[in-house]
């Protein structure tokens, strides 16, 4: 036994106790290399995210450039009994453009809310998180905004050849409602304006050229608002539940034949309503208070108001 107790003695010598000290010292070495690696792979991850976040603040800020283009050349149309091809075409080129530009939006941001999706579904919580959570809430708001802009430049811009279709009947001795005017944009037949008119005067003709010219404006208005009719849903309803933002939601717009009139407003996202404001899917009453804007860089909980801090 004594024997035993004596080589287990001679077994610990001092170069075997520093070589498990030297072990010890390394393993906890390579578990600080792994943090550290863990946090530099973290905070590029994040370098990335707001890469991605400014360029997607860009896209909005174009977006919101072309729309007031667009507010401008709606004006000169409008002004010119026959509007210059020029200027039309540059109206075209300019709605092709923000419907590309709210694509890649839509996709960007979509991207993100599947990778904060799949962190939350892991039961993964951290600061970084939350910034990510709330810098893509503020994006999407803003996004949905600067488009809410553009559908009510694209509505205004219609009522307006709306009105000036009236006008011109009026010239030709035509005199209607407005509701009777809806009904004749909405059979998406250019020659019912026609009907009943006497071609007998150069001031006849040139009002139904104007006619003409305003039912084709509205019939080319009315298909790119068809087109991002899906995304402005889409984006509308992600918003309502990332903060819970009252937003109304329209019903779908009618199914028209090709060429057809499609009755405005039919996307009246607010995500800021009135006392007394009323639309099409809202509820009666005063609207609830929104959310406010969060600050840049600022801390939500998901769906809660109110900054919080801290890591997690």
């Amino acid at each position: 036994m004594r024997g035993s107790l004596a080589a287990a003695g001679a077994a610990a010598t001092p170069g075997s106790m520093k070589d498990r000290t030297q072990e010890l010292r390394t393993a906890k070495d390579s578990d600080d290399d792994d943090d550290v690696t863990v946090t530099v792979d973290r905070d590029r991850f994040m370098d990335e995210f707001f890469e991605q976040v400014e360029e997607i603040r860009g896209f909005i800020d174009k977006i919101a450039e072309n729309v007031e283009e667009v507010k401008r050349k709606h004006s000169a149309i409008l002004a010119s009994p026959n509007p210059d091809e020029k200027t039309k075409e540059e109206l075209e080129e300019l709605m092709s453009d923000i419907k590309k530009t709210a694509n890649k939006v839509r996709s960007k941001l979509k991207s993100i809310e599947q990778s904060i999706e799949q962190e939350e579904g892991l039961n993964r919580s951290s600061a970084d998180l939350r910034i990510r959570k709330t810098q893509h809430s503020t994006l999407s708001r803003k996004f949905v905004e600067v488009m809410s802009e553009y559908n009510a430049t694209q509505s205004d811009y219609r009522e307006r050849c709306k009105g000036r279709i009236q006008r011109q009947l009026e010239i030709t001795g035509r005199t209607t409602t407005s509701e009777e005017l809806e009904d004749m944009l909405e059979s998406g037949n250019p020659a019912i304006f026609a009907s009943g008119i006497i071609m007998d005067s150069s001031i006849s003709k040139q009002a139904l050229s104007e006619i003409e010219t305003r039912h084709s404006e509205i019939i080319k208005l009315e298909n790119s608002i068809r087109e991002l009719h899906d995304m402005f849903m889409d984006m509308a309803m992600l918003v309502e539940s990332q903060v819970g933002t009252w937003v109304p939601m329209p019903p779908s717009p009618p199914i028209a034949a090709p060429g057809a009139a499609l009755t405005l407003p039919f996307l009246p996202i607010m995500l800021h309503c009135r006392e007394g404001l009323s639309a099409q899917g809202a509820s009666p009453g005063p609207c609830p208070a929104p959310l406010p804007y969060p600050e840049e860089g600022a801390l939500w909980s998901s769906g809660t108001p109110g900054p919080t801090g801290g890591d997690d």
